[in-house]
């Protein structure tokens, strides 16, 4: 568009737009003017933040933003277009838009606004079922990523969102898990609403329980994001959650009940039961002090709950996963541990620790005793 035009576009601009928001454009042109680029993308930034601006962002953006879009900070470029693009009639018109956005920063100086433009498509092509076009898109971005030392949080935030959201869409329960909490990292939980906050909450929470290769929740237990499920209809899991962290057969027996509530869930129900009855092994052992984890499968049976026939294989199962260190004698049944996996310990689990620190502490007090009765005369004073 000719400059010369554009004093007239933002004056049709500023009539169209609602009479509360109409200030903002006298900002525009003065800046545009006076060729304050900072000053004139900030005000932007702010008007295109506003619900109402956004039957205009669109034609501001191709009209107005585009005529000096080289002369901007390019991350925030990225941002208006993305602000811009969420007004696309449908996502392969928001495609469109958002690859000719990719293009337009793909520069050595702006590789960070190339990255958060580059997952902004990743994000429409999974919504269009290209899987694979995501996640190429995603790859991409990665390793230019991991090439920087340091980057704007907004950009790792929407990476992290995305690869997220492609994992959970193919079902990759801890990749999905590991990212979802990064984002969370890299946000302020405020900026969601609540239903987000909510539906975060029971996705993390699921993937946690039926994954095959999570057996620490320590991370989710510790994140307020949890708190989001408190007196909603998915509370049961935040309680299931807790159960499995400290082993409790019993707790999730009461709770098992809800589990037809998660499809994901239900349809995993015997791996649910082996890996709360791992939590338990583990949970046993760790209450034990270290020299008493010599246990016979009777011993751990009867703790845990957990049925005669299965402790072998579960023992051999806690030991291939990593949870326990130590070996098993068959023929006697019994197994000998020497390390066990470290966890994020609830207040009873914590109040048991209490004791066992009292136990230590009571035992040191008598061997220095019995070393000063039976050294007699020759300890010196």
């Amino acid at each position: 568009m000719d400059i010369d035009t554009i004093p007239n576009f933002l004056a049709e601009q500023r009539d169209a737009a609602p009479p509360d928001l109409q200030h903002h454009f006298i900002s525009f042109e003065d800046f545009w003017e006076r060729k304050l680029w900072h000053q004139l993308t900030d005000v932007l930034v702010e008007y295109f933040e506003h619900p109402e601006s956004s039957p205009q962002r669109i034609p501001l953006y191709k009209t107005f933003v585009s005529s000096f879009a080289d002369k901007i900070n390019q991350l925030k470029l990225v941002t208006l277009g993305l602000s811009a693009a969420s007004q696309c009639k449908d996502d392969q018109e928001r495609l469109t838009f958002l690859t000719s956005l990719v293009e337009k920063v793909n520069k050595p100086a702006s590789q960070d606004a190339f990255v958060y433009a580059t997952v902004a498509v990743a994000s429409v092509k999974l919504h269009l079922d290209d899987a694979a076009g995501a996640r190429k898109e995603l790859d991409q971005a990665e390793r230019i990523l991991d090439s920087f030392d340091s980057v704007e949080t907004v950009v790792h935030a929407a990476f992290y969102r995305v690869n997220a959201e492609h994992f959970h869409a193919e079902q990759n329960f801890a990749s999905y898990y590991k990212n979802a909490l990064l984002y969370l990292a890299c946000i302020d939980l405020s900026t969601l609403t609540p239903a987000e906050r909510e539906s975060r909450a029971y996705d993390l929470s699921v993937a946690a329980l039926v994954s095959d290769a999570i057996y620490n929740f320590g991370e989710l237990l510790l994140h307020p994001i949890l708190d989001s499920l408190v007196d909603t209809p998915h509370a049961w899991l935040r309680e299931l959650l807790f159960a499995f962290n400290r082993g409790d057969l019993a707790a999730y027996d009461v709770l098992a009940g809800n589990v037809a509530k998660a499809p994901l869930l239900e349809q995993r129900k015997s791996d649910l039961y082996q890996k709360i009855s791992l939590s338990a092994l583990t949970e046993l052992v760790f209450r034990r002090p270290p020299h008493d984890r010599a246990m016979t499968f009777a011993t751990i049976s009867h703790e845990t709950k957990v049925r005669p026939d299965e402790i072998e294989h579960l023992i051999m199962k806690a030991l291939s996963l990593g949870l326990l260190r130590g070996s098993i004698d068959q023929v006697a049944e019994v197994a000998r541990i020497n390390w066990v996996q470290p966890k994020v310990l609830d207040m009873r689990q914590i109040d048991n620790m209490r004791l066992r620190l009292r136990g230590w502490d009571s035992s040191v007090n008598q061997l220095g005793n019995w070393i000063e009765g039976v050294g007699q005369d020759v300890w010196a004073a």
